[in-house]
Formats: structure tokens, C-alpha cells, sequence
């Protein structure tokens, strides 16, 4: 199998589990050196112990600028540069609805969401330029696009990594650096169990449940897991993705693609159901067999 990333360096937070991890894995397997960034020290050393002379663990908070700092610097000093940025670090943020939001609770998600996604480019941007260019990819969410898909202060701050990663993409283009984003829809991973206050432990279970379950509810009837994301940062940290900037993509086996019943024959239309029809009744109306 060729080497995508061969010689190339990357920096992923959020590496230590879910879909960082499996990006670190793939990323590991296509030839790259990377730095994982990540607050679980226990699942970072591990990984670490893996992978010892081709990946580095380092711990990183990115709601602190210094440690955001920090893990770019590991990319120079392990691995003498950086070309791949991988934004992936985050949670739900607060669940509160706008009628009894605290501002703080806002602005803490904020700063783990978006502002994070900032300083990391802020730090990268030197280092890329040493190398002549490189690949920035933010994690954003199908919550980004639709409601629905997460509480409103996730929900608008996944808004906001697209928008960010648009305007970076054009600040950062004279230096051939290329900024795109992943709008992952339902994948198993541990962030939805943490996102309701579970422990951790048991928000890792929740995952298997996802699995089994999200089948049912999108148009692509297979469980999202990590590596259909890491396939998608993949690309875009790749040579592969060479005239690709400003763009998000979204991965979500077709869960954005309409209602339910634009893909469900079992599921009646909102016309449908105005006029108390079900899908069989049309039928016989419109003369089909009884």
C-alpha cells in the first residue's frame, strides 16, 4: 500500500480515543509521524507505548493557549516540523437551552470549540510556513448545519468552525496552506455519553450502542466509527487533496441528506400526512395493486 502521508508530519488533539485515535492510527499506518494531543494521560502514554519511535503523546488542554502552543512545538522539536494540523479536540458543551443559559457555560464552550480551532491555526501557520505549506483540518458537525443535531451553544459553535475555517483558508492561502473541515455526523464514539454527564468509563460504553442502533436512522445503513472520519482527514491532509480549501465535508452516511421520508419507502411525507394518507393508501389511489 503506498504511503499517503509519507515524510509528513501531523499534530491531532483529541488523539487518545474516538475519532482522533483512529486518525493517529491511520495517519501512523500511511506513513506520517505524529504528535498526540490529548488530556487522557493514562490512553496517551499507551498509545505512545504503541507506536514509541514514530508517535509522541503530549498533554494538552486546548482550552489553553499555552498547551495548544505546547503540542506545535513537539511537532518541531520531535519530528523537525509540521505539515498536518488536526483540530479534533471537544465535547458537547453545555446542554443548557437559551432561556436559562449561564453566559459563562457559553463562553467555556466556546472556548473549547472554537477558540481552540483558532489558536491551533494561529500556532501552526509559522511552522507550516517553514515547510512551505501544509494542511489544517478542523473537526465541525452536522450540528453546524441543521437543528437538531446538538444543544444550541454546540450547535452554533460547530457553526462557527465552518465560517473560521472558511476566512482562515483564505488568510492562510498566500503560504500554501490549505484549511478544511469534517462535519461527522452520528459516529460511535464516546462524546455523546460524556456530552450528558456520564462518566467516562461509561460514556465509552455508550458507543457501543451507537453502533448498533444508528443503522436505523440514515439512508446509509452502516454504523459511523472513527475511521470514516480518519478516511476523510486522510485525504484532506494528503497530497491528494491539493486544490481542496475552504471546503467542509460532510461525512454522515446521508443523515443530512432530507427527512426521513425522502429515503424511507416506511415513512409518509408532511403532505402525506396532512391529508391522513399512509404510503399503502396512496397507493391503491393512484390505481397500484391492493
Amino acid at each position: 500500500m503506498a504511503e499517503r502521508l509519507k515524510d509528513k508530519v501531523a499534530v491531532i488533539t483529541g488523539a487518545a480515543s474516538g475519532i482522533g485515535l483512529g486518525t493517529a492510527e491511520l495517519f501512523l499506518a500511511e506513513g506520517a509521524r505524529v504528535v498526540a494531543a490529548d488530556v487522557q494521560d493514562e490512553k496517551g502514554a499507551m498509545l505512545q507505548s504503541r507506536f514509541p519511535d514514530r508517535l509522541v503523546y503530549v498533554h494538552c488542554d486546548v482550552t489553553r493557549e499555552a498547551d495548544i502552543a505546547a503540542a506545535l512545538t513537539q511537532a518541531q522539536t520531535a519530528f523537525g516540523g509540521l505539515d498536518i494540523l488536526f483540530s479534533n479536540a471537544g465535547a458537547g458543551g453545555t446542554l443548557s437551552p437559551l432561556e436559562t443559559m449561564e453566559a459563562n457555560a457559553w463562553d467555556e464552550t466556546f472556548v473549547l470549540l472554537v477558540r481552540s480551532v483558532a489558536l491551533g491555526m494561529k500556532h501552526a501557520a509559522p511552522l507550516m510556513k517553514k515547510r512551505g505549506g501544509g494542511a489544517v483540518i478542523n473537526t465541525a458537525s452536522i450540528a453546524g448545519l441543521q437543528a437538531g443535531w446538538g444543544p444550541v451553544a454546540y450547535s452554533t459553535a460547530k457553526a462557527a468552525v465552518i465560517h473560521l475555517t472558511r476566512v482562515a483558508a483564505a488568510e492562510l492561502s498566500p503560504h500554501n496552506i490549505r484549511v478544511n473541515a469534517i462535519c461527522p455526523g452520528l459516529i460511535a464514539t464516546s462524546i455523546f455519553g460524556a456530552s450528558m454527564g456520564l462518566p467516562r468509563a461509561v460514556a465509552d460504553q455508550m458507543a457501543a450502542r451507537i453502533e448498533e442502533g444508528a443503522p436505523r436512522f440514515q439512508p446509509v445503513p452502516k454504523a459511523g466509527v472513527p475511521r470514516h472520519i480518519a478516511e476523510a482527514a486522510l485525504f484532506l491532509g494528503s497530497d491528494a487533496s491539493a486544490f481542496v480549501s475552504g471546503a467542509h465535508f460532510v461525512v454522515d452516511g446521508g443523515l443530512t441528506i432530507g427527512p426521513r421520508h425522502a429515503w424511507s419507502q416506511d415513512s409518509a411525507s408532511p403532505v402525506m400526512e396532512a391529508l391522513g394518507l399512509t404510503p399503502e393508501q396512496l397507493n391503491q389511489l393512484q390505481g397500484g395493486p391492493a
